[in-house]
C-alpha cells in the first residue's frame, strides 16, 4: 500500500491555502471559533461534496427551494467561472452588471437579460466590448451600412444610433447591429456591440459561444449536486454553494496543471470511491485507473444481485 498522502490530501494541496488564510484573517472567519475552524470545516463540506453522488437533488432545484439565485461570469477560455455571484431570487441579472469590474479589452457575452445601456455604456466607457442581443422593441436609426456577403448567413452590418428619449441619453455612441440569418434553425438573430474592429462573421460566432455558459450550467445542474443543506440559514446555504462550486473548479484546476483527458465527470466519480486511497494523483485518475473504478462500482453492485 502507498504509504504517502490520501488523494484527499492531495487534493487539498492545489489550494492556495496561504491565500485562503490571508482571506479568513481579513474578514474574522475565524473569530470565537469553538469547534470547526474555516480550513476545517472548508475540507468537511469538500469532502461531503465529492462523496455524495448518488440521487441527489440538482443545485438549481436546492437554489430554488432556498428563494436563491447564481449570477455567473464564465471565461470562454478554459469555461472556469471567474465571477460568481449568489444573491436572493429577487435581483434581476441586469443588477449583476453592477457587481463587475469591467477589464479593458475584454469582451462580454451576454443575452438580452443584461440589455441595460446605461450600464453598457459603462463596460464601453472602461474600455470593455460586449455582444449581446437586441430586443425587438429598441427604438433605433442606421447611420451607416458595411457591405456584406450574404451567402454566409449574415443579412446587414450596420452602423445605429438610439432614438429613445432615455436610451440615446444613456447610450450616446453609435453601437453595431448585426443581422443574421441562422442556417441550422432558420431563425434571423440581430446582434448588438460595441466592437467595430471584428468581422460581422466572428462578432456572430463570439454570440454563438455563449452556448459554453449554457453547457457549463447544464454540467452543474447534472453534477455538482447537494444531497441535503447542512444549514438553514442564508449563511449556511450560501457557504454550502460556494464551496461546491470551489470544489468544480479545483478539479478543473487539477485536470489542467495534471493535463489529464478525462472529463471531470469522470474525474469526479473516480474520487468519489477512492479519496482514502494512498496513491499519486496523476496515477489515481488516469484512462486506466477509470477502468479499476468502474470495475470496483460494477462489482460492488453486483454484489446486491445475490
Amino acid at each position: 500500500m502507498n504509504s504517502g498522502k490520501t488523494l484527499f490530501a492531495q487534493l487539498m494541496d492545489f489550494l492556495p491555502w496561504s491565500t485562503f488564510t490571508r482571506i479568513v484573517s481579513r474578514y474574522g472567519g475565524d473569530w470565537r471559533v469553538r469547534t470547526l475552524s474555516c480550513a476545517e470545516q472548508y475540507r468537511a463540506m469538500a469532502f461531503a461534496q465529492l462523496t455524495y453522488r448518488e440521487s441527489l437533488r440538482d443545485i438549481e432545484t436546492c437554489l430554488s427551494a432556498q428563494a436563491a439565485k447564481m449570477h455567473t461570469l464564465l471565461d470562454l477560455r478554459g469555461n472556469i467561472p471567474s465571477f460568481i455571484h449568489v444573491s436572493d431570487g429577487k435581483l434581476h441579472d441586469v443588477h449583476a452588471l453592477d457587481l463587475l469590474l469591467p477589464e479593458a479589452g475584454a469582451i462580454y457575452v451576454m443575452d438580452r437579460g443584461y440589455v441595460d445601456f446605461a450600464r453598457l455604456h459603462g463596460l464601453h466607457l472602461a474600455g470593455a466590448f460586449f455582444v449581446t442581443r437586441a430586443k425587438s422593441n429598441m427604438n433605433a436609426h442606421r447611420v451607416y451600412s458595411a457591405p456584406t456577403d450574404r451567402a454566409t448567413g449574415i443579412i446587414c452590418d450596420q452602423t445605429i444610433a438610439l432614438d429613445g428619449h432615455y436610451t440615446s441619453q444613456h447610450y450616446p455612441e453609435h453601437l453595431r447591429r448585426i443581422r443574421l440569418r441562422d442556417a441550422e434553425s432558420g431563425k434571423t438573430l440581430v446582434f448588438l456591440t460595441n466592437q467595430f474592429g471584428l468581422p460581422a462573421a466572428t462578432v456572430c460566432a463570439l454570440y454563438k459561444s455563449r452556448w459554453q455558459v449554457e453547457l457549463f450550467f447544464k454540467w452543474i445542474k447534472q453534477h455538482l449536486r447537494i444531497k441535503q443543506f447542512f444549514g438553514t440559514s442564508e449563511n449556511a446555504v450560501k457557504t454550502q454553494i460556494w464551496i461546491a462550486v470551489s470544489v468544480y473548479v479545483l478539479v478543473a484546476i487539477v485536470k489542467k496543471r495534471l493535463k489529464l483527458e478525462a472529463s471531470l465527470y469522470t474525474l469526479l466519480q473516480i474520487l468519489s470511491v477512492t479519496l482514502f486511497e494512498k496513491l499519486p494523483l496523476d496515477q489515481a485518475l488516469t484512462p486506466d485507473a477509470d477502468k479499476g473504478v468502474t470495475s470496483q462500482i460494477t462489482n460492488q453492485l453486483d454484489l446486491f444481485a445475490y
